[in-house]
């Protein structure tokens, strides 16, 4: 594991990713690294194109790799460095992994420059789910209700 010895290095890492990444053809100009107590582990860069998996974000693949090594679903304790403001679905894995911090480097206007717009998005979620451009209809709640009344009811549950 790696050591980042302060704010700045850490982010250098996260940029390098982005660029050697990109250059091989791998996916977008994104990488991000998770940190904890001053040691990267996980890094992350975005694959998309190449692996065919729009939700292989650089955060993501980096919050995946950093449970994975810690052998947990929560990053408590741990800082996450990006190359770019999260879009909207990173941003959600950053929270969902419990991550202390968010450090980034480029913002949404400039992502948005090169074509990269999350704004869309982010009225989209904020939209009431009738309104929102994706069709939405729901089936079949009451059967789905009953496996969420089973996992209530679960004595061995883990809770996340």
């Amino acid at each position: 594991m790696t050591p980042v010895l302060d704010p700045q290095s850490g982010m250098r890492r996260a940029i390098e990713l982005s660029r050697i990444h990109m250059e091989a053809g791998e996916g977008g100009p994104f990488g991000a690294i998770v940190v904890k107590d001053g040691l990267i582990i996980g890094e992350g860069w975005n694959r998309v194109t190449s692996t065919c998996d729009p939700t292989a974000h650089g955060e993501v693949v980096a919050i995946r790799e950093a449970c994975a090594r810690l052998g947990t679903f929560s990053l408590k304790g741990c800082e996450i460095y990006t190359s770019c403001e999260p879009c909207p679905m990173c941003l959600a894995a950053i929270y969902w992994a419990r991550l202390d911090r968010i450090w980034y480097a480029n913002n949404q206007a400039d992502a948005a420059a090169i074509q990269f717009d999350d704004q869309w998005l982010y009225r989209e979620v904020a939209m009431p789910i009738q309104e929102r451009s994706l069709p939405t209809v729901q089936l079949l709640r009451e059967e789905a209700l009953a496996v969420f009344r089973a996992w209530e009811a679960k004595p061995d549950k883990v809770r996340y």
